[in-house]
């Protein structure tokens, strides 16, 4: 990924709610040579980045502290913060009341091309469908209803930022993340919900991936949405089936959906997420096309 960073390099870029994959972008930027900022409300994240070169800050997103402490007119910009708990409160504040604080900021300076990172659960599609960036998202639940405000207000925000990019990623899993595998590894027998819904699966790795082809592209190509998944959306089943048998386990059973719905599960979507738009405009292409690539990675390692 090096050599694609180049036109990157000494650039300076901030990054709100450095976690996960902030923490993974964080670590591929300074190795591409770009200088970052990275705000956090750990502190033991904040001295993990130190150690790699990032200027850590620690603070609240949602509050204005932190706006003095970061330069503004940076010329990339990503929040990928994620909820900070305590229900959907926590959920306006951190990706609401944050998205609204970054702007602020922002307007002091004018920042270059900014990127959020939002979810594919703003998508209500069911019933095993192909989903792309062109569906409602009429009907999203709650999480997925504030998540579209953040959205929006990155779209309205033009006195702020240059270019945009919003990332709708699937459901998450790499190194030190890993549930399934955690599960199965340890001889579960039953897994809540039911096996046939499709999981839309994605890297940590190719999420840092997407999120520099977005920085990297052309002034061509102009300001979108994408979804970010892997190229094979698998039944659960097939997924933890494929686990049981690599790991020599018994494939646990699932609770199927009464049995789930009488524990407070709820059943999960299924539809088929695409990434269509985000390989032909950006050019990304997935490390781990599938589970199997990527559990199979993590197996090894």
């Amino acid at each position: 990924m090096m050599a694609e960073l180049a036109p990157l390099a000494n650039k300076r870029l901030a990054i709100f709610g450095c976690g996960y994959v902030g923490t993974t972008v964080a670590r591929e930027a300074r190795q591409a040579g770009l200088q970052v900022t990275a705000l956090t409300r750990n502190p033991a994240r904040a001295a993990e980045l130190v150690d790699i070169g990032v200027n850590s800050i620690v603070d609240d997103l949602a509050a204005d502290t932190w706006h003095e402490r970061i330069t503004p007119g940076v010329d990339l910009v990503l929040n990928c913060v994620s909820s900070g708990g305590r229900g959907l409160t926590g959920y306006r504040r951190s990706y609401v009341e944050g998205m609204r604080s970054i702007l602020a900021w922002a307007q002091r300076g004018t920042a270059g091309t900014m990127i959020y990172t939002s979810s594919t659960s703003v998508y209500p599609q069911d019933g095993g469908g192909t989903v792309d960036e062109t569906a409602a998202t009429d009907g999203a639940g709650e999480t997925g209803r504030i998540l579209l405000e953040a959205e929006a207000l990155l779209r309205a925000g033009r006195e702020a930022r240059g270019r945009w990019f919003i990332l709708r990623l699937g459901g998450i899993y790499g190194p030190g993340r890993h549930h399934l595998l955690d599960q199965v590894r340890a001889g579960v027998t039953e897994i809540t919900g039911g096996g046939a819904h499709h999981l839309n699966l994605v890297h940590r790795d190719d999420i840092g991936a997407a999120v520099f082809a977005a920085f990297a592209a052309p002034a061509s190509v102009p300001d979108g949405i994408f979804n970010v998944v892997d190229d094979a959306p698998a039944p659960k089943s097939e997924v933890v089936g494929w686990l049981a048998e690599r790991l020599g386990r018994p494939p646990p059973r699932f609770a199927g959906g009464a049995a789930s719905a009488q524990r407070g599960f709820a059943s999960p979507p299924d539809r088929l997420i695409s990434n269509a738009r985000l390989k032909a405009q950006l050019g990304w292409r997935p490390q781990y096309p599938s589970f199997r690539e990527g559990y199979a990675a993590l197996l090894s390692a």
